[in-house]
C-alpha cells in the first residue's frame, strides 16, 4: 500500500469486488487511492480491501440514490476525482432465445449495464468538468457488435453502452476530459464459468487468431494505459482486449 503522498491520483471503480473489475482495481491500486464498489458480495469486496488498500462502497450502478450516494462518498474523500471506471455490469440470469426473452430481463439488463454506468458520468463528468480535468473509461464488450440471439438483451445494454462513449467523448472533449471505451473478448470470469470449457474448445479451433483466453489483468493493463496518461490524445478512441476477435480475414 502506498503512502497517501505517493499517490499518483484518485479513481472510482465500479463492479471491483470480482472478475474483470477486481483486476482493475488491484492494478490501480499501485498508483492510485481507489473506491471499489461492490453490490452484493462484500466478503469479496472485504478481501479485496484487505489485500489493495481500496476503499470499498456498496451501490448498485441501476439505482439513481446509490449512484449519487457514491459521488457523494468520493467528494468526501478525494479533493478531485481522476478517473472512472465504468465496469460494473451482468449477463442475464437466464439465456433464453430472443423469440422466449422476458421483458424483466431486458429492463434489468438495461438499467444496470446502460442507464447506471451512463447516469454515474453523467454526475462524475460534471465533477471534472469543473476540474478541466479527467478520465473515464466504459468496460463494454465485444457483444457491442456481435450479435448473440439467446442473450439479446446483454447486447443491446452493451450497443447503447458503446454510443454512451461516444456521446461523452464528444461533450467532455473541450472541457478537458477523456473518454475510452474498452471491449473485452471472452475473458476468464465467473460471468462466463458456466460456457467456459465451450469458449476453450471454439478457442482452439480458431475463434481467435491469439489463441487463448483472455484474463482479467489483460484489461488491467489497457486501463492502465489510460490511467497514466498515455493515450490523452485519443478520446473516443475503442481499445480491443480480445485477442483479436475483432479481426476479419479471408
Amino acid at each position: 500500500m502506498l503512502k497517501a503522498e505517493t499517490y499518483l491520483g484518485t479513481c472510482i471503480v465500479t463492479g471491483a469486488s470480482r472478475g474483470i473489475g477486481r483486476a482493475i482495481a488491484t492494478e490501480l491500486a499501485k498508483t492510485h487511492r481507489v473506491i471499489g464498489t461492490y453490490r452484493g458480495r462484500l466478503d469479496a469486496a472485504e478481501s479485496l480491501r484487505d489485500e489493495t488498500g481500496c476503499e470499498i462502497f456498496q451501490c448498485d450502478v441501476a439505482s439513481r440514490a446509490d449512484r449519487e450516494a457514491l459521488i457523494a462518498f468520493a467528494r468526501e474523500r478525494f479533493e478531485r476525482l481522476d478517473l472512472l471506471v465504468n465496469n460494473a455490469g451482468m449477463a442475464p440470469r437466464e439465456r433464453r432465445d430472443i423469440l422466449e426473452a422476458t421483458e424483466e430481463s431486458f429492463d434489468e439488463l438495461i438499467a444496470t449495464n446502460l442507464k447506471g454506468p451512463h447516469f454515474l458520468t453523467q454526475l462524475a463528468a460534471r465533477w471534472m468538468s469543473d476540474q478541466r480535468d479527467g478520465r473515464i473509461v466504459f468496460v463494454t464488450s465485444i457483444s457491442a457488435y456481435t450479435a448473440s440471439v439467446n442473450r439479446a438483451e446483454y447486447c443491446i445494454s452493451k450497443a447503447g453502452l458503446s454510443m454512451s462513449v461516444a456521446l461523452y467523448a464528444e461533450k467532455l472533449a473541450s472541457l478537458g476530459v477523456k473518454v475510452f471505451e474498452i471491449r473485452p473478448g471472452v475473458i476468464r470470469t465467473d460471468m462466463i464459468a458456466k460456457v467456459e470449457q465451450i469458449y476453450e474448445e471454439k478457442i482452439a479451433g480458431g475463434l481467435l487468431p491469439q489463441r487463448r483466453m483472455g484474463e482479467g489483468s489483460d484489461v488491467a493493463k489497457a486501463v492502465r494505459a489510460i490511467a497514466d496518461g498515455l493515450l490523452d490524445y485519443s478520446t473516443g478512441q475503442v481499445l480491443n482486449v480480445d485477442g483479436g476477435f475483432h479481426l476479419r480475414s479471408l
